[in-house]
Parts: C-alpha cells; sequence; structure tokens
C-alpha cells in the first residue's frame, strides 16, 4: 500500500503519461477523506482512494502518480490467500514447504460458509481442507496458522503430541491462538482455537 499527501493540489501537473494503464484501475472517493491519497492491488486491479472534493484532473493525476509509485516498488504480490481457493492452495503449499518438510500437501483448499464450531476443517482421507469465511478478516499471520493446523492433520490425523510438534513449528503458533480465542470470545462464537 502506498500513502500521499496531497499539498497544493490545485497547482500541480495533472497530466497522465500513461493514458492506456496495463491493469484496471478503481477510484474509491470519500467524504470522510480530506488530504491523503492511498493505493493498493486487488488482484490486477489498481485501487486508489482519494478524497471526494478532488475534481477529475486531480483523479487523473493522483492515479497517475500512485500507480508510479506501487510499479516503482517493484513487481506486485501474488494474490493474498484470502482471495480465492487457487490462493489457499497455493499458500499451503509455501508453508508446507516451509514448516512441514513440503511433506504435507492437500488435493484442495476452499473457503466455505462460517463453519459453527471451528476455524477450519481437515479430512485425511481424501486430504482436502475447508477453511470457514470467519477467517477471511483475520491477519495473514492467524491464517496462516490455521493452514498450518489443518496441514499437519494431514501427517497426523489427531490433536496428540506429535501432531501439536508440527503445529508448533509455526513461529507464531501461541499467538494465533490467543487471537483466534478473543476473537471468538468478542464475537460469542464459542469457537475454540485449538480446533
Amino acid at each position: 500500500m502506498v500513502e500521499a499527501r496531497t499539498p497544493s493540489l490545485r497547482s500541480r501537473d495533472t497530466t497522465n503519461p500513461s493514458d492506456t494503464p496495463e491493469h484496471k484501475v478503481e477510484v474509491r472517493r470519500s467524504q470522510r477523506r480530506h488530504r491523503t491519497v492511498t493505493a493498493y492491488w486487488d488482484e490486477d486491479t489498481l485501487v486508489v482512494l482519494i478524497p471526494a472534493r478532488m475534481t477529475r484532473a486531480e483523479e487523473k493525476h493522483w492515479v497517475a502518480e500512485m500507480q508510479r509509485k506501487l510499479l516503482r516498488k517493484g513487481p506486485r504480490q501474488a494474490a493474498p490467500p484470502k482471495a480465492s481457493d487457487e490462493a489457499l492452495l497455493a499458500r499451503c503449499a509455501v508453508l508446507s514447504a516451509k514448516y512441514l518438510d513440503g511433506k504435507a500437501i492437500p488435493a484442495s483448499v476452499r473457503w466455505v460458509p462460517p463453519m459453527r464450531t471451528r476455524w477450519a476443517s481437515c479430512t485425511p482421507v481424501d486430504a482436502t481442507i475447508r477453511v470457514s469465511d470467519r477467517l477471511r478478516r483475520v491477519p495473514a499471520w492467524v491464517l496462516d496458522y490455521v493452514l498450518v493446523h489443518e496441514l499437519a492433520h494431514l501427517k497426523e490425523p489427531g490433536h496428540n503430541a506429535a501432531f501439536w510438534e508440527l503445529v508448533r513449528r509455526y513461529p507464531k503458533t501461541e499467538r494465533a491462538i490467543g487471537y483466534l480465542e478473543g476473537l471468538s470470545s468478542a464475537a460469542g462464537w464459542g469457537i475454540a482455537a485449538e480446533d
């Protein structure tokens, strides 16, 4: 994400060096935003957040400016795992390689409607993992913990000592468990972080 202040907008050059961007651009105007412009990638779309009071010329200038800044930062990163089932599966491959010696490979990983008593579930017999939609809003490191937890079930089906030894290879395990317990308690869901 890139953010910039908009000093003396009226006097700035508003020419756009690239009138035909190579990607989609979505401009979101906000009445609450007064002096900053923010931009980030949402898959293949450049999202630019601007103050509602900006003119079309100022909008054009800031879209070009933020596009230039984001492109200068380097290539776009892969879609976050929250974006799609395919991104979840790709994230599982990375986590398996990093924490489980690459030996926990699911056949499929998919988002499912909110589960009543679990954050996610794994069926070791067919190597499938289902992740509750409730986790789409948690920080990436919390989602990573849940994915490592489910991947570990592909090697150790129960919650025995060998299973927890695998899970605790993920360095933020305890922190993520605390986060999930707090989230469940605050929302009144009754979901245990260790399930």
